[in-house]
């Protein structure tokens, strides 16, 4: 591929990253067509084809799933909101357009998504487990892959509770470069990003910290679809261009859980945060999980990752 060539097909993923940051923004407001290719600076005509070669996904089919699977995923986390309130936050027109929408994709209904997960397992954030299973018969059609669930087991460990606190963490300010796939693959993000940052100076900020933010949820999203975004804090405004944009994640409340771990150990690591929920009187609330990393695993003696999990939340 020449340089020319690969200039051009950073710029394109580049501006479809920006079509799916305003979908996830506004996920609760009506979306048209035109102003989706306007925040990407394409016409819609191009823009559809565009996103679809880009992605292996129509416009209308990613938005689709995207409010289809936010839903799935409150409905699991967040008890105490009604199905009509979840429809309403991810964007469907009506109550009795989201319940057809979700039983086509789920092939059941809201109420019986939810009763099956809840009353099973407690599922939060990008818990990865062993445990895995296709979910509707209808999902093909959106891709087909595993189910990432967190059962509730061991919850008395007394070492794990130290290292878990609610606190208020300050907003992040970040340039990422995006994946979409299987968590261990993100490095490559990484090794682009870092590429990318190094000769514009933003590696020398003694502050710097690298976040892996978690944009989809695991239980409800299929791998293959995933989306990551490799980070790197900044100070200042930072112009970017091509694959590089910015993300800004707010400041709220996080259940948040210091870890010193191996490659092997992310698994533990999360399913450690789910079984936490269990007596902690939170549960998740809505907006980014993340990975906020403390050293360079590549410096420490056992190569082992220093880093907070964060999940925000909200009281139960």
């Amino acid at each position: 591929m020449s340089d020319h060539t690969a200039d051009s097909r950073r710029t394109y993923i580049g501006r479809i990253n920006k079509a799916m940051d305003y979908i996830d923004q506004n996920i609760d407001q009506p979306l048209m067509l035109c102003d989706i290719a306007s925040s990407a600076h394409f016409s819609p005509f191009h823009f559809h084809r565009i996103f679809s070669a880009l992605t292996g996904e129509t416009v209308n089919n990613y938005l689709k799933r995207i409010r289809i699977e936010k839903a799935a995923s409150l409905l699991i986390n967040n008890p105490d909101l009604s199905i009509s309130e979840i429809a309403l936050k991810c964007g469907f027109s009506s109550n009795p357009v989201f319940c057809r929408t979700f039983r086509d994709f789920y092939a059941e209904s809201a109420q019986q998504f939810r009763k099956r997960y809840t009353s099973v397992n407690l599922n939060i954030g990008p818990a990865i487990s062993k445990n895995h299973q296709s979910d509707g018969k209808n999902r093909q059609s959106f891709g087909e892959g595993a189910i990432y669930l967190c059962t509730v087991s061991n919850i008395n460990d007394q070492e794990m509770q130290k290292n878990i606190q609610v606190k208020e963490m300050p907003v992040l300010n970040l340039v990422y470069c995006r994946h979409t796939g299987a968590f261990d693959k993100i490095g490559g993000a990484y090794e682009k990003l870092l590429k990318w940052a190094g000769p514009r100076g933003l590696l020398s900020n003694p502050f710097l910290k690298t976040v892996t933010v978690y944009h989809d949820d695991p239980k409800v999203t299929v791998i293959e679809k995933l989306r990551q975004s490799a980070c790197i804090t900044v100070e200042d405004d930072v112009k970017v261009s091509g694959e590089f944009g910015k993300l800004t994640v707010p400041a709220g409340k996080y259940a948040v859980g210091r870890f010193e771990i191996g490659v092997d150990g992310f698994e533990r690591a999360w399913n450690d945060m789910c079984r936490w929920f269990v007596d902690s009187g939170y549960q998740p609330g809505e907006g980014c999980s993340y990975e906020l990393y403390h050293n360079d695993h590549r410096q420490h003696p056992e190569h082992k990752f220093i880093l907070d999990l964060c999940i925000p939340v909200t009281r139960l």
